[in-house]
Order: C-alpha cells, then structure tokens, then sequence
C-alpha cells in the first residue's frame, strides 16, 4: 500500500468501519488527522463543537441511534478533561464510543510536557472506571491495529467506550500499513438448558414482572420482545432512561422503572415473585435504591439476562444468570413455548391499567408541563427523537410522554442513565445533523440548558433544521433545591439561579425563539416551530413551586415544617 501520512491512515480506518460523522474540538495535537478530513471531504465530516463536553455528548447520541461506536476527536491535556463528562455518560450508559485524543510527542514523554496527561492512567479500565479501554498507539505501523481493536472493544459483550492517545510524531510518521475489515460484534445467544430453566420458572410464578432495557437492542429483537410478553401475557416495565425498549402504548407496557417511579409500580415490583430483567444493569436508579430488588439477595425469585458476563452477578445473586446480547436475546426468548393459559393474566392487566392511570394529572398554573408533553406528543411525527439531560423537569417526560418501541422507528429517547447535566442539547443537535429526516425535540431545564447552551452555535454552523428545544426556567436549580427542601428545611443554600433571556440569547445564535408563560400558548408555538424548518427554543417560564410531577415545593414544607 502506498505510504501516507499516520493521521490520513486513521481516517481510511474510519471510513472502513462505515464511520461518516465525527464530532470534537480541533487541537494542534491532532493536524495530521483535521488534514485526513479534508483529504477525504465528501466521504467523512467533522463535525466541529463549541466544547469537548458537547462533542463528547454528540458522540454518544451517535452511538446510541446508530448502534456503531460514536467518534470524538479532542486534545490533550484539557480537551480530554472537558470530554471526560460524555466518556463517563457512555460507560454508565453503556454507549459503543471512541474518543481520539492527540497526544505529546512521544520523544516528550513523562516530562510533563505540554498539556501532557498519562490517558491510560486518567481513563484506566475497570468495574468502575471510565472507559472500557485506555489505550496510546505507540508505532504509526500499528494505528490501524488499534482502531480495529478499539471497535472491537467498544462493542463486545457490555458495549462501552474507548480512548485512544494519538502522539502527534505518531500521526505525521508515514505508514503503509493497510487498514482492517469492518469489525461487527460476537453476539452471545443463551444456552438451551437456560432456556429450559426460564420456562419452569416462568411456569412456577403467580406475579411475574420484566424489566427491559441497556443498550444493543435493534428494531428486530425489540419486536421479538414484544412477540415474547405477548406469549406469556407479561406486564413490561422499562429501565431507567431506556423507556424506548417496549412500546409505551402496548397493553402490557407497564411504566418507567426510574426516578420518580409511580408509587403503584413501585409496589408491583416489590410484590413480584419472578422478576426477569432483559439487558439492564439492575443500577441504583432502575431499583430505586437497591430497594425494588434488595441486594445483594432479592426477595423475589430474579433472572437476569445480560450482555456482560463481568455484569452478571456483580451486585445481585440471581437464581438464573444468562449472558446473552440483547440483539438476540429476546429472539431466544420467543422461542421459548407458552402454555395455553397464564395463572397472572389479571395481575398484568392491572399492571398495565396502572400505567395509563399514571398519565393523569391534576392541572396545573399558569402553565402545565403535563399539557406540555402531552401536545408534544400528539403533534410531534411519530418517529420523532426527544432527548433530554439531567433534572426534576425530565420528570414530566418519563411520565406523560409516550415513546415508541424502537421496532418502529429506532432510538427515540436520547438521555443520560449516568445523570450527567448539560447531555439533552448536544445530543440533540448530534441527531439532528445524522438523521436530518427526523424532527428532534429537546427538553431541559435552566440549569442543565447552560451547561452546553453554546452548542446552538454548532447546531446553526452545520444545518441542523427539525430541531425544537423546550427551555424550563424555573430560576433554580430544581433538584438540589428539592432535597434541600425535604433534608434542610428552611435552609436554602446554592440552589437559586439568576438566568439570562433564553429567547434572545437563542436568537443571538440565530434561532427562532418564543418565550411561553401559559398553557393555553405553548401549542401554537410548538406548531409553529414544527412547521418552521429551522432551530427553534421555546422558553418556558415556571413557578420554582412546581417541582416535580407529583409535588410542590409547598407541599414538602408542609410536610417537613420548613
């Protein structure tokens, strides 16, 4: 092969695993490779952000709609620190990702030189580290080596991301290394015996309950889920932020098993004499606390199905543990024959009859967030993509808006399982410039929106079009104040935000924007951003009062005596 520049390589290899977006900051440490883009123009784009935390986020959304890892580029030292925030998203999100950082020379090496960080030691692999992988390629002969590695990595087993240190000697060295063939994931299918188990299980329940969710899922095994509930006759419930599992209007979608979980719910999974979780992690918010299922020991009889063998086990001990990729485990599972008549029939209609009463509100003013998402819903297209970072205002989409299951569109939902702030915008934008066709709707808070604002600069930049975002300023930071609230009464502290005109500040960036005071105005402006074709914010003021879905702030100081 003729020799080119190591940086140019790295973008052949790209190309080769079907890679034609990437997202980052451009550093210095990195040229060769910004020089590799423009050598390949057409075939690939960077996608240049206004902050490695956004690009990360961006990268992210990527690997989430697209199933393949997400690409970010950064620079060392503090543009790898700004993109910590989205690697660590992707981890606890379990999110195929790769994160490229340009690196010192390697003849500059351990002198702390500029900007200089050991990324392997910054980003160590681990239980509880941040990444799947920390790697530094170290000869531009072995650069291929190591992207194909890196998507091997990132896809496996439990998907996760990757880093990668690029030394800048390394990428302007020639190499006529050839690149390697695209790289698909080994997909693991329960054993025959384990299905056997599951069926006597299944066989010996009165209350049986699943919880879907995780990442790997395609529109194939999410239908052969539902082909599966619909066997048994189960009642569904989806884990935390991976509400786009199973088909929330399905009747046996059961609800959100997540923050603010429907009291309801909450006591239907406790009372549960089998549980069988598909592809979720059983993390601190899918079991409110650990408390659902108790750990280590559950009372409940638990089967849990998922990707990662190093998973299995780890935190609760299961009566059944199979490893299997969600792309085929509910494929396996279909298989597995249903007798004529169930025995909890009643339990999983009335398991689903909760999750519609759950959708009722009392109404709220001047404006109702209820009546928000709910016309969100009704006048958005059905294939729709929302997304949203962290806050007490997701509270209101988990709750009111209905998601698809991703047999019918893909990805719909695009939020942080890790609870990182400032995820919702970026992750919008991302999806908006990969799947133009779709209109995009991001919902946040004040607090969470200023974490990566700067982002609208990036969405305009690159022709992001069908892109709604829905602002909800409540002058504080909405969670914290909360708990202050409930543990601190009458001792506010930090919480209070002074927030700027987020429709002028969006019409600075050159969008549309609309600021919303009463219920009875938000819908036709959701119509008119939604027939508009271009960037539109929806500022929306609220009462700090209205704290969640289910309570006021009020109403926790009459509680507590604050």
């Amino acid at each position: 092969m003729t020799p080119r520049l190591a940086g140019h390589a790295l973008v052949e290899a790209l190309l080769a695993q079907g890679v034609d977006t990437t997202f980052g900051v451009p550093g210095e440490s990195y040229l060769a490779v910004l020089d590799g883009f423009h050598e390949h123009r057409g075939r690939i784009r960077f996608v240049a952000c206004r902050h490695e935390g956004g690009a990360a986020f961006m990268a992210d959304a990527q690997g989430k709609l697209t199933g393949r890892p997400g690409i970010c580029f950064v620079t060392r030292g503090p543009g790898a620190t700004n993109a910590a925030i989205g690697v660590h998203t992707a981890f606890q999100d379990s999110t195929p990702m790769i994160v490229f950082v340009g690196q010192v020379a390697s003849d500059q090496r351990d002198r702390e030189a500029f900007q200089e960080i050991d990324y392997r030691q910054m980003f160590g692999p681990g239980t509880l580290g941040l990444a799947k992988w920390a790697a530094e390629v170290p000869y531009a002969d072995r650069l291929p080596e190591y992207v194909a590695r890196a998507f091997h990595v990132a896809l496996q087993g439990r998907p996760g991301p990757v880093v990668l240190a690029l030394p800048e000697d390394v990428l302007t060295a020639a190499t006529a290394a050839p690149v390697l063939p695209r790289v698909e994931p080994a997909l693991a299918w329960p054993a025959p015996g384990a299905l056997r188990a599951l069926r006597e299980r299944l066989l010996a329940a009165q209350r049986p309950f699943v919880i879907a969710g995780g990442s790997g899922w395609t529109a194939e095994s999410a239908a052969a889920l539902q082909r599966f509930a619909e066997n048994w006759h189960l009642p569904v419930g989806c884990g935390f932020r991976f509400q786009d599992t199973f088909d929330n209007r399905h009747p046996l979608y059961a609800g959100d098993v997540g923050i603010g979980i429907a009291p309801a719910l909450a006591q239907r999974i406790r009372d549960a004499d089998l549980v069988l979780a598909i592809g979720v992690r059983l993390g601190e918010m899918t079991t409110g606390g650990y408390t659902l299922l108790e750990a280590p020991r559950p009372r409940q009889t638990l089967v849990h199905l998922h990707p990662g063998a190093e998973e299995l086990g780890r935190v609760y001990a299961a009566d059944l543990l199979l490893q299997a990729s969600p792309a085929l485990a509910s494929k396996a599972l279909e298989t597995v024959a249903a007798p004529p008549a169930v025995a909890w029939r009643a339990w999983a209609d009335a398991a689903a009859a909760d999750a519609v009463r759950n959708r009722e509100h009392v109404p709220v003013e001047p404006l109702d967030l209820a009546v928000v998402v709910k016309t969100i819903e009704r006048l958005a297209p059905p294939d729709t993509v929302y997304s949203n970072g962290a806050g007490n205002f997701s509270g209101w989409l988990h709750r009111y808006l209905r998601y698809p299951g991703l047999q019918h569109h893909g990805r719909t939902q695009l939020a942080p399982t890790s609870g990182a702030m400032g995820y919702g915008l970026p992750a919008a934008v991302a999806a908006s410039l990969l799947q133009p066709q779709r209109t995009v709707v991001h919902l946040s808070g004040d607090g969470d929106f200023l974490m990566t604002g700067q982002e609208m600069a990036t969405a305009v930049a690159h022709g992001a079009r069908r892109l709604v975002s829905v602002v909800v300023d409540n002058g504080s930071y909405g969670t914290i104040r909360m708990h202050q609230e409930r543990a601190y009464p009458g001792r506010v502290s930090g919480s209070d935000l002074v927030n700027p005109d987020f429709a002028a500040l969006a019409r600075a960036f050159g969008w549309r924007a609309v600021t919303v005071e009463r219920t009875a105005d938000f819908e036709p402006a959701f119509a008119a951003a939604l027939a508009h074709g271009q960037p539109t914010l929806l500022h929306l003021k609220l009462p700090v009062d209205v704290i969640t879905t289910r309570t006021t702030l009020g109403a926790i100081r009459a509680a507590t005596g604050g």
